[in-house]
């Protein structure tokens, strides 16, 4: 999966968010300064072309929604950073966030005690 621009993540998150949105509400979301709306309606176009979004036409105005959902898009962008940067290893990844202070230990036993009960839901 292709990974999106910084502005392209920007008004996908929105959307997510929204579920469904006209470039109006995008923009309305968007904080100062607010793009031109030609910029987003291009961005759009471009998501369209990509496959990560679709659209209800109402006549010359379009409600746009998400093809992609935002799990999906994550979990394409977190494999390769695992693969690259922490060899694969989720542990590598966690031990990474607890060294840079990122996660405090307290976070982590929440986090563990999530993951047990997700997994005696299976």
């Amino acid at each position: 999966m292709e990974k999106l621009t910084r502005l392209e993540e920007e008004i996908m998150l929105i959307l997510w968010k929204l579920e469904q949105a006209f470039v109006k509400d995008i923009i309305d979301e968007m904080p100062e300064p607010k793009p031109h709306y030609n910029t987003i309606s291009t961005m759009m176009k471009l998501l369209q072309e990509k496959q990560f979004v679709s659209y209800t036409a109402y006549g010359k105005t379009y409600q746009y929604f998400p093809l992609i959902s935002k799990e999906t898009y994550c979990s394409a962008q977190v494999k390769p950073m695992l693969k690259n940067y922490f060899e694969g290893s989720t542990k590598n990844l966690v031990s990474f966030f607890v060294k840079e202070k990122n996660i405090s230990v307290t976070e982590l036993e929440k986090l563990v005690t999530e993951l047990k009960q997700r997994s005696l839901k299976r």
